[in-house]
């Protein structure tokens, strides 16, 4: 391929910065946008071996005149009522500076900022009043992006920001102690010069190192899909009793999918249609779309058995499985629990053992990072596949972890994949965190990844609310650990926990094992009576193994490849914790 010089790549990019007209630029298309089109061309024009091993200058070479001012001037745009300088802070540990940084006029300083980790460099450049528009962090998946500060260059006048893409941005005073990623606020500055203390300090999310990522990005999945629906999946997102959800997927050139059940025993089949949903994830080279089905069964009988296959005349259909709604009336029933999973083969094992074992699980659920990246498709194709036939059988449910909702931007992936309950603190919340009830059991399942202060009253709101015998809380984030306490959940929540006596808090995160004794007011009390029991649990592989026994720890140790099954009898809960082996490790019983 010929090579573009770098003069005319210099000029290219100059035009962009300084000689483009307001409304040429205001034309450009989006990142996304552009980015859609040229992973497009490449999967067009080079093979799997060349996209694995393609480099920044490759991009920078291969990328057309309008996608090079498209990534150089739409990803970060403001708009200021009086002239400015703007700081950029660029990470020192990125390898590769933006390609349009230096071009469009940006000039490194002396000056550096830091925080506990990282140490970024000082680039700045004056700007004119009116629209400022700034490019990629790079096409490498760099997450300490690069932030700004903004101060008026005549410090007599009032600066006014007005923020354009992305719309919503967060603006605060460029000093020590300020965060500047919303995905780990608790990472603040401790070393601010004095150069730009005061200035107006823009923030942003690691993620967005991820919108223009080319370089070392390409994956594929080991699971991809066909005409043929798999990975059938129950849940709930209404009333166990008379509702079932159920979701599968097929290729992107399957139109349309359809359920069809029976009760057992009967041949009188009944259809429900799916929603579809085309869903892509542009990196996963041998696979890049697939649509997911979603069909919300209503009306069903309590406490009855159905049969039900999945697919269309068009694509196929599955082979037949059961299901079994749950009784009005409150009998024994179990669940099983897993802490961490990560996509993992060996939880896989864990889940089939733990159906063979204890046949009797109604439900199954998570307390979070179901897969290694959320973001990822092929992450979620290894759970589904892994998991297999149990969660056809059975509903499961989770919570997000901070793996399922990454570096700021959402658990969009988790939501269309795990049809959830809608019950919840906002409509933004829905399937994240949420509440249901299965017969004399309340399930509050809480995304602690999300904002604490948002879903305080509405947490409160129900455990007021409820007439139910026995309380779970269910979050990714367990607020007493040996290796990073939760403060401020303990704080929040804790009280809420305790006046209305939650019998658990059941977590993960720490890919360790602890059952914590009674605690109420931050106290360790003598009977499940006076206070909240912290469970903590591991599906995945083990770590922390040489952290401390907490004070307030009941049973401690170092665990992998676990599940809890607990049984509730009316006013008794027994439950086991299982090791892969089939042994169980920990027990306990709780008499009300």
């Amino acid at each position: 391929m010929k090579k573009i010089p770098n003069l005319i790549l210099f000029l290219s990019i100059i035009l962009i910065s300084c000689g483009q007209s307001e409304n040429s630029l205001k034309d450009l298309p989006s990142v996304s946008a552009a980015m859609d089109d040229i992973v497009s061309r490449l999967y067009t024009d080079w093979d799997k071996p060349t996209l694995d091993t393609i480099s920044h200058d490759f991009i920078e070479e291969y990328l057309s005149e309008v996608e090079k001012e498209v990534l150089a001037s739409q990803y970060w745009k403001m708009e200021v009522n009086v002239p400015v300088t703007v700081s950029l802070m660029r990470d020192k540990a990125q390898e590769k500076i933006p390609y349009w940084l230096e071009p469009s006029g940006f000039k490194r300083t002396d000056l550096e900022v830091k925080n506990s980790i990282y140490t970024y460099e000082i680039w700045q450049k004056n700007f004119d009043a009116g629209e400022i528009n700034l490019g990629i962090n790079g096409f490498g998946k760099h997450r300490p992006v690069y932030f700004l500060g903004l101060a008026p260059q005549n410090p007599d006048e009032d600066l006014e920001i007005t923020p354009i893409y992305p719309e919503n941005q967060h603006i605060e005073t460029f000093e020590t102690g300020a965060f500047t990623y919303h995905d780990w606020d608790g990472l603040t500055l401790t070393e601010v010069p004095q150069a730009v203390k005061g200035q107006q300090l823009l923030t942003t999310i690691r993620g967005r190192a991820r919108e223009a990522h080319l370089v070392n990005a390409f994956r594929t999945t080991d699971f991809p899909t066909g005409k043929s629906p798999d990975q059938v999946l129950l849940t709930w997102s209404d009333d166990p009793t008379t509702t079932m959800d159920i979701q599968w997927r097929t290729d992107e050139t399957v139109p349309e999918g359809q359920v069809k059940y029976w009760e057992e025993g009967s041949t009188d089949t009944l259809t429900s249609n799916a929603e579809r949903f085309l869903m892509e994830d542009r990196l996963l080279q041998n696979d890049r779309y697939m649509h997911r089905f979603t069909a919300k069964l209503q009306s069903l009988k309590p406490a009855t058995g159905y049969e039900y296959r999945v697919g269309s005349d068009a694509g196929g259909w599955s082979s037949t499985e059961t299901f079994a709604t749950a009784p009005r009336e409150n009998k024994s029933f179990s669940f099983t629990w897993f802490g961490d999973i990560h996509n993992s083969d060996i939880w896989g094992e864990l889940i089939k053992k733990s159906e063979k074992q204890h046949p009797g699980a109604a439900f199954y659920f998570s307390s979070g990072d179901l897969v290694d990246t959320g973001l990822h498709r092929d992450d979620w194709d290894k759970l589904f596949a892994y998991a297999g036939a149990p969660i056809a059988r059975k509903p499961f449910l989770a919570v997000p972890g901070n793996h399922d909702s990454q570096d700021g931007l959402g658990a969009w992936m988790y939501e269309e994949m795990l049809s959830l309950p809608s019950d919840s603190p906002h409509q933004e919340m829905a399937g994240r965190t949420y509440a249901f009830n299965y017969q004399n059991a309340l399930f509050l399942m809480i995304d602690a990844t999300l904002p604490l202060d948002e879903q305080t009253a509405w947490i409160e709101e129900k455990l007021s609310e409820t007439t139910a015998a026995w309380k779970f809380a269910v979050l990714h984030f367990p607020p007493y650990n040996g290796v990073e306490p939760y403060p401020d959940i303990q704080e929040k929540w804790g009280p809420l926990f305790d006046e209305y006596h939650v019998d658990m808090v059941l977590g993960g995160h720490f890919h360790y094992y602890m059952r914590s004794k009674p605690i109420h007011n931050g106290e360790v009390k003598n009977s499940p009576e006076e206070g909240t029991i912290y469970w903590i649990s591991i599906g995945t592989t083990g770590k922390n193994k040489d952290i401390e026994r907490e004070p307030y720890a009941e049973v401690q140790f170092p665990g992998e490849h676990l599940y809890q099954y607990v049984t509730i009898d009316g006013d008794k809960l027994n439950a086991v914790t299982i090791d892969l082996e089939g042994k169980t490790v920990d027990q306990f019983t709780i008499n009300k």
